[in-house]
């Protein structure tokens, strides 16, 4: 973005100072005094030069842009009225190319100004006047441009994600799973069957109908992982080593659904835990007033391992998911050191 800034900012200080060096220049046919020529041209060059870069690289980007137009045509006005005041001072070193003989009585004539000054002041400020009106013009038309686009991106991966989203909540392999466990345990007529099938029916009633809003309460999200935790949990009858302490202190947060998911579904599918001796799975989820803390660690096989490939929607697509709903309001880090698999996510829920 900043390199197209500069390249812009340099067409349009070549637009503009053609347009009021050259054009009139070919127009007067004076080309008796080729260095009063230089010299002026020169001299209107630079002023133009300093109103459209401060305008595009500072005064726009800054200001204008950041919804503070009063002070961005109060800036903008006052750059105009120093460099024509530069460019009209009569003690200046090309005030003798541009034969301006000074006002008499600028500030101290009764009548103010006469119309012929106020003529030749106002010519004189209208190279200045049109670049700076016209370098917004042609900069605020290229910026809105911009955030189409990226409007039209960002509705187009978030589509995608959605769709990924989806295929992930609807894992084959994990419902397949969860409903053979459960049947084994039906029987088995074990008293935990119930209690299985309804954590089931609770899962699949919240990814099909609460996830459809932008945002939903912490609680129903944190109760979908401790679900999703404890059916992988029935896979083996001894136990697994895993642990889970998921902060439900603030249910009320709102956060949008299905982004914990991810990490979790990735350490149960690398880390062999059901390899007793060595696959581990440690989950913690802290809250405080507006922010929320994921950690996921598990161990990493010395192989490589990893099961149900189909599923799932990857940690860069998980990363590219929190740039579009939380920019600059998350921090993910992932590790893969000395055996252990680690991600830190933090998220502020403040607006």
């Amino acid at each position: 973005m900043n390199l197209q800034l500069q390249k812009n900012t340099v067409l349009q200080i070549l637009f503009w100072g053609s347009f009021w060096v050259l054009v009139p220049v070919l127009l007067s046919g004076d080309w008796g005094r080729a260095d009063r020529f230089i010299v002026r041209n020169l001299v209107v060059l630079v002023g133009i030069s300093l109103i459209v870069w401060a305008n595009l690289e500072l005064l726009l980007p800054r200001l204008f842009f950041q919804n503070k137009q009063l002070a961005y045509v109060l800036a903008g006005t006052g750059l105009l009225l120093a460099v024509v005041w530069l460019v009209d001072w009569d003690m200046a070193p090309w005030a003798d190319y541009f034969h301006h003989p000074p006002i008499k009585g600028k500030f101290n004539d009764r009548d103010g100004l006469s119309a012929r000054q106020w003529m030749r002041i106002l010519s004189e400020a209208m190279p200045y006047f049109t670049a700076w009106i016209g370098s917004s013009l042609f900069e605020t038309a290229a910026y809105a441009r911009r955030k189409e686009k990226e409007m039209a991106v960002l509705r187009s991966e978030k589509l995608e994600s959605e769709l990924k989203f989806l295929k992930s909540q609807v894992n084959p392999h994990f419902l397949f799973n969860a409903l053979n466990n459960i049947y084994t345990l039906s029987v088995l007529k074990s008293d935990a069957a119930p209690e299985n099938l309804l954590k089931l029916s609770a899962m699949l009633r919240y990814v099909l109908y609460d996830c459809k809003e932008a945002t939903v309460p912490l609680g129903k999200e944190i109760e979908y992982l401790r679900h999703f935790i404890d059916l992988n949990l029935l896979k083996d009858s001894r136990g697994m080593n895993v642990k889970a302490h998921l902060d439900e202190s603030r249910p009320n947060l709102r956060i949008a659904p299905m982004l914990f998911l991810p990490f979790v579904e990735n350490a149960f599918k690398h880390s062999k835990v059901e390899d007793l001796a060595k696959g581990w799975i440690d989950i913690q989820l802290e809250t405080a007033e507006n922010t929320v803390v994921l950690e996921v660690k598990n161990s990493l096989p010395k192989e490589n391992f990893t099961k149900n490939e189909v599923g799932g929607i990857g940690l860069e697509n998980v990363r590219r998911q929190l740039e579009l709903l939380y920019p600059d309001r998350h921090e993910l880090t992932i590790l893969k050191e000395d055996g252990v698999f680690s991600v830190h996510l933090k998220l502020s829920l403040a607006n």
